[in-house]
């Protein structure tokens, strides 16, 4: 949690407000908000008597508010995403040096744990698979085979 405050609190005024922009967006308020607002501006200006409409049909003037509205958000939209793809990176970054660190403390630990078998006579010479939890994890190793097999994967 104090990371995702930490985040929250890093960003620059102008990002926590396009974040702000972007949940409303997100929201049935702003659905509701934008289909009494259009329903208004398109029912004045079709029911309205001729010299009273602002923006007869075929609606230039809402049309050119929509397209702006549009362009705004979208930077909004994007500005938010921008910032949470950080977050994520920073998460999964995190989530691997711990999880590196707890493969190199269980390594250590079955480690241990062998040596005390021996002491107390407990066979594990016939046991492959202690071998192999044994051995420490290289990132490199594993990096290279997700590639592969992603590579692989792609072909087909």
């Amino acid at each position: 949690m104090r990371l995702e405050e930490g985040t929250q609190a890093d960003g620059s005024r102008f990002e926590r407000v396009a974040d702000a922009i972007t949940n409303f967006c997100g929201s049935m308020g702003f659905v509701a908000f934008h289909v009494v607002w259009y329903g208004i501006w398109i029912v004045s200006n079709t029911a309205l008597p001729p010299e009273r409409r602002w923006d007869p049909f075929p609606f230039a003037l809402l049309t050119l508010v929509v397209s702006l509205e549009a362009i705004f958000l979208s930077a909004f939209i994007l500005i938010s995403q921008k910032r949470e793809a950080l977050l994520s990176e920073r998460r999964a970054e995190l989530d691997l040096q711990v999880n590196l660190l707890s493969e190199q403390e269980n390594t250590k630990v079955l480690e241990l744990l062998k040596r005390i078998g021996e002491k107390v006579g407990v066979d594990l010479a016939n046991d492959p698979d202690i071998e192999a939890l044994e051995e420490a994890t290289r990132p490199e190793k594993l990096l290279q085979q997700i590639d592969q097999r992603r590579a692989k994967s792609e072909k087909h």
